[in-house]
């Protein structure tokens, strides 16, 4: 069990947001493995603040499928307080925060992992949307800009004193994108660092790989993304693993 906040997990294995793909029927389909918490897609703020019927269809809450995160991404604290409040509305369990995002249209609007590079706008953007809301609020990041700019541990201890109650980490910089493997020592020193739940994400594509991030890392949970695409039975293959030490999980 994963306690975040209020908020009790039966496991810790989370389905990550993933742009493009963890739309309302993805997230049906990855129920049926029970994972701990499943996490929409990305939707923007700025959208929601001018009404988007596509943004809304995104966002797709199904009562059937809980725990649910949504998460919003933009750079204007009043913006995100305001559609914090209406994901809210909506009925989801959670509101992450996306620090972390690497695509250019993203971050020249000083949005996603953009924010890397300004903790004090950063920090006025959870704040804001902590006070908006009653449910927890949850911060995702990369672990810094580049090699030279690791900034994740000092991101998390900020996070936590403006009221976060998690924070999800992929252990890869925004320079990397998706190349190379995740620096799974970044996640520990995050760990570390708070005392809220710290969730490991990055290169998470086995229940054995699980296992070893929960091992070396010392963090909370496991937050499983590119290894769910075309598989998403993997999440039940992992909360099976975790909680039997069964390797094998029906794949549909």
């Amino acid at each position: 069990m994963l306690k975040i906040a209020s908020l009790e997990l039966a496991n810790p294995v989370i389905l990550a947001p993933m742009a493009g793909v963890t739309d309302p029927p993805f997230r049906k389909i990855v129920s049926r493995y029970r994972p701990g918490l499943i996490c929409g897609e990305m939707v923007s703020a700025m959208a929601m603040h001018y009404n988007s019927k596509k943004t809304k269809e995104l966002i797709g809450m199904d009562r059937s499928v809980k725990p649910v995160s949504i998460q919003i991404f933009g750079s204007d604290p009043e913006v995100m307080a305001e559609a914090a409040r209406t994901i809210e509305g909506y009925g989801a369990d959670l509101i992450d925060i996306n620090m972390g995002c690497p695509v250019p249209k993203v971050v020249k609007s000083g949005e996603g992992a953009a924010l890397l590079n300004n903790l004090p706008l950063a920090r006025r953007i959870i704040e804001s949307v902590v006070g908006a809301v009653r449910v927890p609020v949850t911060v995702k990041c990369r672990i810094g800009w580049d090699r030279e700019h690791l900034t994740a541990a000092e991101l998390a201890k900020m996070a936590e004193d403006s009221g976060a109650a998690m924070i999800a980490v992929h252990g890869r910089t925004r320079e990397e994108y998706y190349h190379g493997r995740a620096d799974w020592e970044q996640i520990a020193l995050v760990k570390q660092r708070v005392a809220i739940p710290v969730i490991g994400n990055g290169d998470v594509d086995s229940p054995q790989a699980a296992e070893a991030m929960l091992e070396q890392t010392g963090c909370d949970g496991v937050m499983i993304g590119q290894g769910a695409m075309g598989r998403p039975w993997l999440l039940g293959q992992i909360v099976a693993y975790l909680e039997k030490g069964a390797s094998w999980f029906p794949s549909t």
